[in-house]
C-alpha cells in the first residue's frame, strides 16, 4: 500500500493518539494546522510532522495533502468537512462527524458527488473482534437478534465553562459519548430504529447531562440505552438471541468477548472470544481508510453514521434541545 500525505487539523490528545498510529501504518505525517502557534510547533517537533499551518484552509489547500484528519471540537467538522471535499480531498473526521442530520446528509452526499471517502472516527467500526463477532451472529450460534443493551458513562469534572457542558460548543453526554453506544447497538440490528423514547436529565447549562434511551426496529429488536456524563458507568455492551448472549466490556477498543449459549432455559455453556489489540486501536482506523481509498469502498461505514446521526438528531428533537447553530 502506498504512503499518503496525511494533514492533520487539530493538536489535542486525540490528534496526540492518531499521530503515532500514523507515524506506526502509514511511516511519516505530511502536515498539521492549528490557530495556536506554540502547541503547532511542539506536536509537530514531537511527531516528526513536515509542515506547519495556523490556518486550516491553507493546509486543505495544499496541494500535496491527500487525506484530511479532523480532531476539531465538534462545531467546526462540517466546515472543515466539505472544504476538503470541495478541495478533493478524502476526509476522516472524529465523531460527531457533524452536529445534526442536515449536516451529515449534505456531506455524505458531496462525498459521493467528488468519488472521496468520508469517514467518521468510531473506533469499534475497525476493532478485529467486531468482525468475528458479527461473522458469528450471521452464522446463527446465537441465534435471532433480540436485543441490545449498551451504557456509557464519563465522570466529567463540575466545570461549566468546560467544552463538554457548553452548548454553543455542542456539548452534552450525547454527542460526547452517545455517539459510541449508538453506533455499538445500530451495528447489531438488522435495520435502522424506527420508534426511539426517551427521557433526560438537564445540566445547568441547557446540555444533557444523562439519559435513557430505547430503540425498536421494523424487526422488532430493542436497545435500551444508558448515557451519563456526571456518572461513571461501565463501557458495557450485550447482544442478546434467542440461543444466546454476547457480552462486550470497554466496546470502543474491545478486544475480547464472553458469548454465553443457552440453547434451552435449562443449560448453557460460555466461550470467550478474542482478536485485535486496544493499543492499536487506531491504527486499526488507519489501515482501513487507506484500504477503502484503495479499493473506493467503505465497507458500509458511512452508511451506519448515518444512521447514528439521525438517530441522535431524533432523540434530541424529542427532548427539545437545540444547538444555536442547528
Amino acid at each position: 500500500m502506498r504512503k499518503y500525505n496525511w494533514g492533520m487539523i487539530g493538536t489535542g490528545w486525540i490528534a496526540h493518539e492518531m499521530a503515532d498510529a500514523l507515524n506506526t501504518v502509514n511511516g511519516e505525517i505530511y502536515a498539521v494546522a492549528d490557530i495556536n502557534q506554540e502547541k503547532l510547533a511542539e506536536f509537530a517537533s514531537s511527531k516528526h510532522i513536515q509542515k506547519q499551518y495556523t490556518d486550516a484552509t491553507a493546509l486543505i489547500n495544499d496541494p500535496q495533502v491527500d487525506i484530511i484528519y479532523i480532531a476539531t471540537p465538534h462545531t467546526y467538522h462540517y466546515e472543515y468537512i466539505k472544504k476538503a471535499l470541495n478541495a478533493g480531498k478524502h476526509v476522516f473526521c472524529e465523531k460527531a462527524i457533524t452536529v445534526n442530520a442536515r449536516q451529515f446528509d449534505e456531506v455524505q452526499q458531496l462525498a459521493a458527488e467528488k468519488g472521496l471517502i468520508l469517514t467518521e472516527g468510531f473506533t469499534l467500526y475497525h476493532m478485529p473482534l467486531f468482525t468475528k463477532i458479527k461473522k458469528l451472529i450471521k452464522a446463527g450460534k446465537i441465534g435471532e437478534t433480540k436485543l441490545v443493551q449498551v451504557n456509557f458513562g464519563s465522570l466529567k469534572d463540575y466545570d461549566p465553562s468546560n467544552r463538554f457542558f457548553n452548548k454553543d460548543l455542542a456539548g452534552g453526554a450525547l454527542l460526547d459519548i452517545g455517539g459510541y453506544a449508538t453506533a455499538f447497538a445500530r451495528t447489531f440490528l438488522s435495520s435502522q430504529p424506527n420508534v426511539s423514547l426517551t427521557t433526560v436529565k438537564f445540566f445547568e447549562t441547557g446540555v444533557d447531562e444523562q439519559s435513557g434511551i430505547i430503540l425498536k426496529n421494523s424487526q422488532e429488536q430493542l436497545v435500551v440505552m444508558a448515557l451519563s456524563m456526571r456518572a461513571k458507568q461501565p463501557k458495557r455492551g450485550v447482544i442478546s438471541g434467542t440461543k444466546g448472549y454476547i457480552e462486550i466490556e470497554n466496546y470502543p477498543r474491545a478486544t475480547a468477548a464472553k458469548i454465553t449459549y443457552t440453547a434451552d432455559a435449562h443449560s448453557q455453556h460460555s466461550e470467550v472470544l478474542t482478536a485485535g489489540n486496544a493499543d492499536e486501536a487506531l491504527c486499526y482506523e488507519v489501515e482501513d481508510m487507506q484500504r477503502y481509498i484503495e479499493s473506493g469502498h467503505d465497507d458500509g461505514q458511512l452508511s451506519l453514521s448515518h444512521d447514528v446521526t439521525h438517530i441522535l438528531d431524533n432523540v434530541r428533537t424529542q427532548w427539545g434541545m437545540r444547538y444555536p447553530f442547528d
